[in-house]
């Protein structure tokens, strides 16, 4: 009695390991993220790739304009290089892939290689929440206090601000991404969407993915709502202090200097409240989908676009190197 007891009990440790192999036996992902038809494919991929060369161009541009012009050389283009370096990245985590996928019929991503682009997804947009936020902080300075502006912004401040946003964006997200990677797939491996987003990925997930939901909600508004409200309060007091300019000449120039990152904190702040501050029950995947297109491939195209049409400092930048390579 006591053998086959002891049979028994061996024979269930047996077959709950092998549960718990199949269970985590998923060892890659599938994307369904981009429709089938060749009529559809095309002109897609001819429309992503246009994207992506104007995106790193745009953006690449931007850093050597104002690496290379030395009126460009203020804390406020120190930023404006970073965000670009950032939106290069953040572009080149997905759209390589997406392009690949809508040329090739294998359009699967391994275990580890969707844990990596989610985590550098959660990585890179994190430190663009911080850093949006610096900006603003910067923006308060230069407008607020412009007599103290150099001291209070000078560039061992920007450094040191610069890599506590990137050291936000390595720590916050690694717990939810770690995390997510951790529970049991054993089902379904296909991804409906273009990219390991963290929503359509958790749905794939066979155990209770409640609590990583509401870890994830938590992280989110933490990311996001703590630098919004910073923003918030710095554009209060650069309205402020606007509004007490008597000339409305001087209201409008001091106003511009700030419209550009403004319009980058409507477009990025908007479209990732929507995406991962909703609550689960009007989450819409189509919806998802579009969002996510719209903040990882055309925001990013968009920064060089913005700061250049609206810059008037750029422009001139522009026009002297122009007339320097005329000359020479």
């Amino acid at each position: 009695m006591d053998q086959s007891h002891v049979m028994n009990r061996v024979l269930q440790e047996h077959s709950g390991d092998t549960i718990r192999m199949n269970a985590t036996s998923t060892s890659y992902f599938t994307f369904l993220g981009f429709p089938s038809h060749l009529e559809v494919q095309i002109p897609m991929l001819l429309l992503l790739s246009a994207v992506y060369v104007v995106t790193v161009t745009g953006n690449s541009f931007i850093i050597a304009i104002t690496c290379a012009d030395t009126s460009l050389h203020s804390p406020m283009y120190f930023f404006l290089r970073v965000l670009s370096l950032l939106e290069i990245c953040y572009t080149t985590v997905t759209l390589p892939k997406m392009l690949h996928d809508l040329v090739s019929r294998d359009k699967s991503i391994s275990f580890s290689g969707c844990a990596l682009q989610m985590y550098f997804l959660l990585f890179l947009g994190t430190v663009e929440c911080f850093l949006l936020a610096v900006m603003s902080y910067d923006r308060y300075l230069a407008i607020c206090l412009p007599l103290h502006y150099m001291v209070l912004m000078s560039k061992g401040v920007c450094v040191r601000l610069t890599f506590a946003s990137w050291l936000c964006g390595i720590l916050l997200p690694l717990v939810n991404t770690s995390w997510a990677f951790s529970l049991p797939y054993c089902g379904s491996n296909e991804i409906n969407h273009f990219f390991c987003d963290f929503p359509p990925v958790l749905k794939l997930a066979c155990a209770d993915t409640s609590l990583n939901e509401a870890v994830m909600l938590v992280s989110s508004l933490i990311i996001t709502l703590i630098p919004f409200v910073f923003i918030l309060i710095s554009y209060a007091c650069i309205l402020g202090t606007i509004l007490r300019v008597p000339s409305a000449t001087g209201r409008q120039k001091l106003f511009s200097t700030c419209s550009s990152h403004l319009i980058m904190v409507t477009l990025f702040y908007g479209t990732a409240s929507f995406m991962y501050l909703q609550p689960k029950s009007s989450y819409s995947l189509e919806r998802d989908k579009f969002l996510s297109l719209f903040y990882t491939v055309i925001t990013p195209m968009l920064n060089p676009i913005i700061y250049t049409l609206r810059n008037t400092e750029v422009k001139k930048a522009v026009k002297r190197m122009t007339k320097r390579k005329i000359l020479f």
